[in-house]
């Protein structure tokens, strides 16, 4: 039986039908608001809070529409769910990320994500890493 980790994300997207993407710091790519499940966390739980970590969002959990598990990497699998952002969020320039991590040189605290943008499907296989765009890609939003 293979062993593989589960990372809990979500898709927020505006009505225009574009896709919040999160710039990954000292990377050239981009991705969505997810990670790894806490113990005891839901995997709803668990997006939500990388949600919140990861931009400052946070949507009511009636709100997450659940897309489901994906196959991503060997090791790896994708529970994804689904939120409207509705036009509150034409503006990004008031998300931030709160989670860190030691910057590989400085070891200063660094925000896993600094920038943030949306993202129209035609865009998001050249943004995002190859496996994450096809994903992304085989789920209609």
């Amino acid at each position: 039986m293979a062993k593989y980790t589960v990372s809990c994300g979500t898709l927020v997207v505006n009505p225009r039908r574009e896709l919040l993407l999160c710039h990954v710091t000292h990377t050239p790519k981009w991705d969505i608001p997810k990670g790894m499940r806490d113990p005891g966390e839901t995997e709803l739980e668990a997006a939500m809070r990388e949600l919140h970590e990861e931009t400052g969002l946070a949507f009511a959990p009636a709100a997450f529409r659940e897309l489901g598990p994906f196959a991503y990497r060997r090791d790896k699998r994708l529970h994804l769910f689904m939120v409207a952002s509705g036009a509150q969020l034409d503006s990004l320039a008031q998300l931030r990320c709160s989670t860190t991590f030691p910057h590989r040189v400085s070891g200063v605290p660094t925000p896993e994500m600094d920038g943030y943008r949306w993202a129209a499907r035609t865009e998001v296989g050249g943004l995002c890493w190859p496996r994450m765009g096809e994903v992304l890609l085989s789920i209609d939003w």
